[in-house]
């Protein structure tokens, strides 16, 4: 059973991605609803929420968990992981997967659109200048907020406009959408920018696909920390 975890519904882009890739895969996800966004949190605070978010999957019976939560990346350490008897082996975050796939991608300029916290712990910025890629950073602090209250399109638009605006101008020929909770907005972010954007989803899907066990029935099991409009909505499925 491979357990899925993120601040709210944002990574729900990464669970639905692992059930394309693995469909008889058991599949357990949690959202931490009640404490979100993570991306304007202390890495203190970060750390001792991703660890109580692990520990609720483990108490399920999970034996190896994704963290599709971009703020959390930097939070995993091997203090961490010992303190919840788990190795590397056994969990996959973000980062490494989006790098590793971007790799292979003709882009050589970077739009890195993500959270507060993703954008000054430099997790992305240091790994795509060592692929060779040139780094723009565009934090982006209310918009998981926007995403998980349900804001409609307009609005949404019009907060990108509004940062667009505060970053000047961009040579990016892509824009990685650094959060779990952007690639549900993905279309507005093309429409704005009008650049292509890049989702981490299918990267870290296939990197569960290579390196978990997804054998099962294609069991799932969704909860979150609080129950919202938002999350029923995005819930709704056959079990």
């Amino acid at each position: 059973m491979i357990g899925v975890f993120d601040s709210g519904l944002g990574g729900l882009t990464v669970f639905n991605a692992i059930r394309t890739y693995a469909p008889k895969t058991d599949l357990v996800y949690f959202g931490d609803t009640k404490n979100a966004p993570y991306g304007n949190k202390t890495k203190e605070e970060v750390k001792k929420l991703a660890a109580e978010s692990i520990q609720k999957l483990i108490d399920e019976g999970v034996v190896e968990i994704v963290s599709a939560c971009n703020s959390i990346s930097i939070s995993l350490d091997a203090p961490l992981l010992t303190s919840l008897s788990l190795s590397k082996e056994n969990i996959i975050e973000m980062v490494g997967p989006t790098i590793q796939d971007l790799k292979n991608r003709e882009e050589k300029n970077i739009l890195l659109c993500a959270t507060q916290i993703t954008i000054d712990s430099g997790v992305y910025q240091d790994r795509l200048k060592g692929i060779g890629k040139k780094v723009e950073e565009l934090p982006l602090p209310e918009l998981v907020s926007y995403i998980e209250s349900g804001k409609n399109r307009e609005e949404v638009q019009k907060l990108l406009e509004k940062y667009k605006q505060t970053q000047g101008k961009i040579s990016a020929d892509l824009i990685l959408l650094g959060c779990t909770h952007y690639p549900l907005v993905a279309d507005v972010f093309e429409e704005v920018f009008s650049i292509p954007t890049y989702n981490p989803a299918n990267a870290v899907a296939r990197e569960v696909l290579s390196r978990f066990n997804c054998d099962g029935e294609g069991k799932e099991k969704i909860s979150f920390s609080k129950e919202t409009k938002q999350t029923q909505r995005y819930t709704k499925r056959t079990p």
